[in-house]
């Protein structure tokens, strides 16, 4: 019965000190081409270019191209590590596991947030 107290007390410890240990979220760059950039979301395939203001967008269907040329808001994002605006267009953009992406103001931030520890 001691033994048994004292290894399960072992796996706890194990258990309870991997938990504190994160590793770096996995973000893989991505062409912006393969971004729908209304719903922010990694395709197997191009989508389709807007151009406005001698910049190209991608959208997934006729909708998002619409929202694209129309809305300058949805041009635009929030880099995640300096929290400074982003124009879509000139991003270094990077895709969560989940096709869920990300913009960066450039490769620095794109950098520093994939070496940061998931909160």
């Amino acid at each position: 019965m001691p033994t048994r107290r004292v290894v399960l007390t072992l796996m706890v410890l194990v258990l309870a000190s991997s938990a504190g240990v994160a590793l770096a979220e996995t973000l893989e760059r991505v062409q912006p081409k393969r971004v729908c950039m209304v719903n922010n979301t990694l395709f197997p395939k191009d989508q389709i270019p807007v151009a406005v203001d001698g910049k190209t967008y991608f959208g997934c269907c006729e909708m998002c191209k619409g929202r694209l040329a129309q809305d300058a808001a949805i041009r635009n994002a929030t880099d995640p590590v300096s929290g400074k605006p982003v124009d879509k267009a000139k991003a270094v953009i990077g895709a969560k596991p989940d096709g869920k992406v990300l913009y960066f103001e450039s490769e620095k931030t794109f950098t520093a947030y994939r070496k940061r520890k998931p909160s």
